[in-house]
């Protein structure tokens, strides 16, 4: 062994010592908090479901449910945000990250650790006085002190802040330890000692704190929703008079949302439809149909995509639910794998609109456009980039004999697939019909599914693993927590942006735009296309979102063809590479390297911004049924 080599390990060696001690102490606080936030997925469900039966069958409505349902909530976004944090599930782009060298990885991931640190020490306090300022507020319906809804700020504030200290005793070496925490910290001091300074630029610090700041630190790896939040706080903090406990407030405010309600639900419902077969029956049904067709299975792909797509609340989800059954079959024909990770990337991207959507769900959440019409409105923007894929299949495959292309099912072949698969079919078909029609809200179709794909799973395809109930419950909790901090500190940062009169500049900066509409709209999408790259798509919807759909009705653009625009333009974003995060969930998914899809998702792409173009150009495609 070499001096440089003894020397390193010695430098290593406390943290190696920490590492024994941080295991079995992070193991414990995982079953701490897993436990409880498993449990609240389970009594939403419970909660919900019971409502829907007392409102809709036994006609006596349950005037504490959704009160209930709503404090509960706002405990697993919490708690399923420390889960997240301990299974390092928050968003984040990780693109640059990972192709740094092995120190400065090193040293970058202990940064993006110690910034959220440095905000949770900050908020633990504002948290502590909102509650205490809540407990004098008594709910109407449950007749109890507010602060059992607004503890769980505070309380889940100071379980991720241990889980991140713990993290940050096992992270990196002392020399990428002490020089991430050092940048942190200093970069902290500085700003604090040019508070007075920047009292003074107005606007010009929504420049410094929200797209230098958020951009360095997004670039860098630090979970977004940590990035959004600590800008916020330091802007608020530092260039205003307004008081910490209102970043508080708004982030509650973004959280506790009602419709938000149907996230966790949709996400629970789409597990159950992989656990319990019924993705898998709809994709058999799909495959006999089309299979024998050249190229029939990437049909197959855009087809099954659009069946399933949305229900998980994950893309990465759906794509799990569909890849691992035709991915097998479509290499034994020597379909090339790059090709297969190229389309399902652009399916990914292609679904965005298709209800039951978390975006969808969100944005009208964060804008107050009607959910029932976004959900109408949704279902043709999808189909017709789905048939613009296939026309990019079609024209690859010209000329082309597709090995192993195999026999055309018999019709009693595909009567007796589609036979089995009817009640896996009618499940998306009813929820969008539920919702669309006006009988259900999108949280209680939600319920209503679950339900049903229960029953379904255990009587008609006999296949409920009751041991993975409590890892799909734990999942849950973690992707609901992720993405409802996000949407918490984005409404936080919205807010921020809104009231330093941000919204107004650009609206008249959109506004004095040349070619009215259609310049505003042919900006939207190249914006959103960057965002969706660079965000994710649920952080830029909320952020965003508050700010644009206002500027688009002044502009005369109706806000549901708007929603689609913009979406399905951040859904290309998302999966485009380099930098898209669902590019990589797709890698993950398939077990295809990343490489392999970089020059065949080239024209799927460019179809993609073809038939946005389209969309945004023929409003009726998006409004044409409502």
């Amino acid at each position: 062994m070499s001096v440089h080599d003894a020397h390193a390990m010695e430098r290593q060696q406390p943290l190696l010592n920490a590492a024994q001690w941080v295991a079995p102490v992070e193991a414990a606080l995982a079953r701490l908090v897993e436990i409880p936030a498993a449990l609240l997925v389970v009594a939403e469900i419970v909660v919900l479901l019971a409502g829907v039966i007392w409102r809709y069958v036994l006609h006596s409505p349950l005037i504490w449910s959704d009160e209930l349902a709503s404090t509960l909530f706002l405990w697993l976004a919490m708690l399923g945000s420390v889960v997240a944090l301990q299974r390092n599930e928050h968003m984040r782009m990780t693109a640059l990250v990972g192709k740094a060298s092995p120190q400065t990885r090193a040293f970058l991931e202990v940064v993006a650790v110690a910034v959220p640190v440095l905000f949770l020490s900050l908020m633990v306090m504002p948290g502590v006085e909102f509650a205490i300022e809540e407990d004098f507020i008594t709910t109407p319906a449950l007749d109890i002190s507010g602060a059992w809804h607004a503890a769980a700020f505070p309380v889940g504030s100071v379980l991720m802040l241990v889980v991140a200290l713990l993290r940050l005793a096992r992270t990196g070496g002392w020399q990428a330890l002490a020089g991430g925490i050092g940048l942190v910290a200093g970069i902290a001091a500085i700003f604090v000692a040019a508070a007075p300074v920047l009292h003074e630029l107005g606007n010009i610090n929504l420049l410094i704190f929200f797209v230098l700041l958020v951009g360095t630190m997004v670039l860098a790896g630090v979970p977004i929703a940590f990035a959004f939040g600590i800008a916020t706080l330091g802007y608020i903090g530092l260039t205003t008079n307004v008081p910490d406990i209102v970043l508080v407030g708004r982030m509650n405010e973004g959280m506790a949302h009602l419709i938000l309600l149907a996230v966790p639900l949709f996400v629970v419902l789409g597990l159950l439809m992989e656990m319990t077969g019924i993705a898998r029956t709809m994709v058999a049904f799909l495959v006999s149909l089309l299979g024998h067709v050249r190229g029939g299975l990437y049909y197959v792909l855009v087809g099954a995509m659009y069946l399933v797509s949305g229900i998980s609340g994950s893309k990465a989800a759906d794509m799990a639910a569909i890849a691992p059954v035709l991915f097998p079959e479509m290499q034994k024909r020597g379909e090339p794998e790059g090709e297969l990770l190229a389309l399902l990337s652009a399916t990914g991207a292609q679904t965005e609109t298709i209800p039951p959507s978390l975006v969808l769900i969100t944005i009208g959440s964060v804008t107050g456009v009607s959910i029932a019409a976004l959900f109408t409105g949704g279902l043709l923007p999808g189909l017709v980039l789905g048939l613009v894929l296939c026309l990019v299949v079609r024209w690859r495959l010209r000329g082309k004999v597709t090995p192993g292309t195999g026999l055309r099912a018999s019709w009693g072949t595909v009567g007796k697939c589609f036979v089995i698969a009817l009640p896996g079919l009618a499940l998306p078909f009813v929820i969008r019909w539920a919702v669309i029609s006006g009988a259900t809200t999108a949280t209680e179709v939600s319920t209503i599914g679950i339900a049903y794909a229960v029953i379904v799973g255990v009587l008609v395809y006999r296949s409920f693993d009751l041991k993975r109930l409590m890892p799909m419950l734990v999942e849950t909790a973690s992707l609901s927590g992720a993405i409802l901090l996000i949407i918490g500190a984005a409404t936080a940062m919205s807010w921020a942006l809104t009231q330093s009169g941000f919204s107004q500049s650009l609206a008249a900066a959109m506004a004095a735009l040349p070619g009215g509409q259609a310049t505003f709209l042919a900006v939207s999408i190249l914006a959103f296309i960057v965002l969706g790259s660079v965000l994710e798509g649920i952080p830029a919807i909320v952020l965003f979102g508050p700010l644009l759909f206002p500027i688009a009705r002044q502009m005369g653009v109706h806000e549901v063809h708007y929603a689609m625009v913009v979406i399905l333009s951040m859904g290309v974003g998302l999966f485009a590479p380099p930098f898209g995060v669902g590019y990589y969930s797709a890698c993950a998914v398939s077990r295809i390297h990343p490489d392999a899809g970089l020059k065949p998702i080239l024209p799927y792409l460019l179809a993609l911004i073809i038939g946005v173009a389209v969309i945004a150009a023929i409003p009726w495609i998006s409004i044409g049924f409502l």
